[in-house]
C-alpha cells in the first residue's frame, strides 16, 4: 500500500514490513490452525492487491526482474494475463474502478526531480506522489491530482462516484476525496494529533481506516486503531479497542465484518476478522512470517494476503496468497 522504517510506523506502504462474528465466524476455524492458503504464482515479489469487481483480477505493486523499482501490476487469480500499467518513476498504491474498464494508482513519474523520499517513513513521504487514473489495461494514463504532496493510500468508492486518498501537507496525514474528473476535492478529517490513513468505504458513506498518533510516530511497534468516520468528516467512531498495533483493515461484503493486522508479542503480524457489530474476532493466520495487507473478495469467498512465510533465508520479500473463507459465510446479505 506499496523502505526501511515501515515497521514503526506501519504506513500503507508495504515494504516497511521487509526491514526489521456477528454469524458465530469464530465457530468455522479451530485455534492454531488456518483455512486452505496457497500462494499466487509468478509473483516473484509484490504487496498490496485488491481484487476487481468481478472478482477475477488483483491490482497492486510488485517488482519483476528488470524493474528498477515497484509498480503497478494487473493479473488473474491463478497468476497469469500479467499487465504492467506504469514503468516511470516509483509507484505504490492502486485500486480498480467498479465498472471494471478502469483502475487508479499512485505514482511519483512526474517528479523525478524531487527526491525519492521513503515509502515507509512517514517523516520522509516522497513528495510529488500524485494520483492517476487508466484505462485497466494501463492505456490512456490522466494525472487526477497536481501539486507535491504526497497522495497516495487510494481506494475508490462502490459506486465509483468517489476517490479516497491520504495526502500529506506539512507532515500531517489526512483523509480526502475527489471526483474522478478532478472536481469536488474535499478534506475528510481535520485532525492534529491523529495521522489517518489507509482508509476504504464501508458503506455508501462510511469510510474505515487505521490511524496513529503523531506523538508516536517513529517508534517501534506504534499504537494504531481502527476507526470509522462519515465521508462528510461527523461521527467518528473507534473500532478497536486493545492496545498496539491494529492496522489494515478490509471490509467483508456483508457489510459487518472486517480483515485487518493484530501485532502480536514481540512482532508478529497476524490476520484476524472482526465483527463491527459484536466485536467477535477470529484469527485467520498461524505464521511467525509476516502476514498482512488482507483484502477480500467481492463474493466474500476469498482472501488475498501477502506473506514472507515461503522467503528464503535474507530474502526481503512478499509474495501474494488466497486462502478459501467461503466456509465463514462473509457474503452480502
Amino acid at each position: 500500500m506499496k523502505r526501511n522504517q515501515a515497521i514503526n510506523t506501519i504506513a500503507k506502504p508495504w515494504i516497511v514490513i521487509l526491514t526489521m462474528l456477528s454469524m458465530q465466524v469464530g465457530a468455522q476455524t479451530q485455534p492454531g490452525t488456518e483455512l486452505k492458503v496457497w500462494p499466487i504464482p509468478n509473483i516473484p515479489d509484490g504487496a498490496e492487491f485488491y481484487f476487481s469487481h468481478d472478482g477475477k483480477s488483483l491490482i497492486g505493486n510488485a517488482k519483476f526482474p528488470d524493474d528498477s523499482a515497484h509498480h503497478v501490476y494487473t493479473f488473474t487469480l491463478d497468476g497469469k494475463n500479467i499487465k504492467r500499467i506504469n514503468n516511470i518513476g516509483e509507484d505504490a498504491c492502486s485500486f480498480f474502478f467498479p465498472d471494471g474498464k478502469h483502475i487508479i494508482f499512485t505514482s511519483t513519474r512526474d517528479h523525478l526531480d524531487l527526491p525519492k523520499g521513503e515509502w515507509s517513513n512517514a517523516n520522509n513521504y516522497p513528495q510529488g506522489a500524485e494520483l492517476y487514473i487508466a484505462d485497466v489495461d494501463g492505456s490512456h494514463i490522466r494525472r487526477l491530482t497536481n501539486n507535491t504532496y504526497y497522495d497516495a493510500e487510494v481506494s475508490v468508492s462502490p459506486d465509483g462516484k468517489w476517490i479516497l486518498f491520504t495526502r500529506q501537507i506539512d507532515g500531517q496525514l489526512d483523509l480526502w476525496k475527489i471526483r474522478p474528473d478532478g472536481s469536488e476535492e474535499t478534506q475528510i478529517t481535520k485532525t492534529k494529533d491523529l495521522q489517518e490513513g489507509g482508509a476504504f468505504f464501508l458503506d455508501a458513506h462510511t469510510i474505515i481506516y487505521r490511524a496513529w498518533n503523531i506523538k508516536d510516530q517513529g517508534g517501534r511497534g506504534i499504537p494504531m486503531q481502527i476507526y470509522t468516520i462519515n465521508d462528510d468528516g461527523t461521527n467518528v467512531r473507534q473500532i478497536t479497542k486493545e492496545p498496539g498495533t491494529n492496522w489494515a483493515p478490509f471490509v467483508a461484503p456483508d457489510g459487518d465484518h472486517f480483515v485487518y493486522v493484530k501485532v502480536l508479542p514481540p512482532h508478529n503480524f497476524e490476520i484476524y476478522l472482526i465483527s463491527i457489530k459484536s466485536g467477535e474476532q477470529t484469527r485467520l493466520t498461524y505464521n511467525e512470517a509476516f502476514d498482512g495487507f488482507p483484502v477480500i473478495s467481492p463474493d466474500g469467498k476469498f482472501l488475498t494476503f501477502d506473506s514472507s512465510r515461503d522467503a528464503k533465508p535474507g530474502q526481503r520479500i512478499l509474495r501474494p496468497y488466497l486462502m478459501d473463507i467461503s466456509s465463514l459465510h462473509l457474503e452480502k446479505k
